[in-house]
């Protein structure tokens, strides 16, 4: 009779420890954009409208490239609408991203991006980035999707070329999960 108690206990708090991993990795997402978001790392530069109203360096010019890639599982087309352009730190510009859902179903999308070189993503600053949410497809729906931003003119001067790679990843599937989990926690 006294070993069963243990053997209750034990699977009690290891099925506590799975649950509490399972929740964390929902978590993780979320925590690491905010964080990424408040320090610039992992290539989220830190949005600062304020950062926009700088003064326009005319001697310089950065070349931004563009890059698309449509992650595991995300049955999506995904393309920028330039691959590259040219922008004056303190410029605002203006460019979109083409996705077009090609599930029968719909999904909903995230785009999770990167900036190189890293020192770069420290003077790169994003106003409306398709990014900042998730995104709602319907079946075979496709949209432009707007990204506005602007180069710091701080940035250094051996930085003359800044490449922005968006990952477009479709969360469908885990936000089923976590509304479901969240609906046996209520």
């Amino acid at each position: 009779m006294t070993q069963k108690k243990p053997i209750h206990r034990q699977v009690g708090i290891l099925a506590g420890i799975a649950i509490a991993m399972f929740g964390f990795g929902f978590a993780m997402v979320p925590l690491y954009d905010v964080f990424c978001q408040v320090t610039g790392f992992g290539g989220r530069g830190i949005t600062n409208e304020a950062n926009l109203n700088e003064t326009v360096d005319m001697d310089r010019e950065i070349t931004v490239e563009f890059i698309a890639n449509v992650g595991r599982h995300a049955y999506m087309e995904f393309r920028p609408a330039d691959v590259r352009m040219k922008v004056h730190p303190g410029e605002i510009a203006k460019t979109s991203f083409f996705a077009r859902n090609l599930n029968k179903e719909g999904i909903v999308s995230q785009s999770v991006y990167n900036v190189a070189p890293a020192e770069g993503s420290l003077y790169f600053n994003k106003t409306e980035c398709f990014c900042f949410t998730q995104q709602e497809f319907q079946a075979g729906e496709e949209r432009e999707m707007p990204l506005i931003f602007s180069i710091s003119p701080d940035i250094p001067d051996g930085i003359r070329t800044v490449s922005l790679s968006y990952t477009i990843y479709d969360r469908t599937e885990q936000n089923k999960q976590l509304a479901l989990a969240n609906n046996q926690r209520d």
